[in-house]
């Protein structure tokens, strides 16, 4: 995955998951972030653009109508605003990309989060997926 950032000269990685864990090797924050500088891309977590947890158990479940509500209502608060104020700030300084949990950018926040950045710089939105 990693090489595959670089090819596509990604400089950072943002991370937008709630809660930066996983079962899936490589794929914790400290893992993640180590092996991404290793590679040159720096790392930062923005947890105050993950989903929260009624959006992510409504995502599992395969209801995106319900998990876009929870997480609209949820982009309208303070916390995220800021996180959301500095995750535009760091796009429109060097490539960056957004990683969530969920593979299908179609189904996924960080799609919402993409287009919100997207709208406030008037950058192109790209989807990467792995092979």
């Amino acid at each position: 995955m990693l090489a595959a950032l670089r090819g596509a000269g990604v400089d950072l990685l943002v991370d937008v998951r709630a809660v930066p864990r996983s079962r899936k090797p490589g794929f914790s924050s400290r893992l993640l972030a180590a092996s991404a500088e290793a590679q040159g891309i720096a790392y930062r977590h923005l947890q105050r653009l993950g989903t929260p947890k009624p959006g992510r158990d409504a995502a599992r479940k395969g209801d995106a109508a319900t998990m876009t509500r929870i997480f609209a209502g949820h982009m309208e608060g303070d916390e995220p605003q800021a996180a959301l104020a500095e995750a535009t700030a760091l796009a429109a300084a060097r490539p960056a990309c957004l990683l969530c949990f969920e593979r299908d950018p179609h189904f996924c926040h960080r799609t919402i989060v993409a287009e919100m950045i997207a709208k406030r710089t008037g950058q192109r939105i790209v989807h990467l997926t792995p092979p």
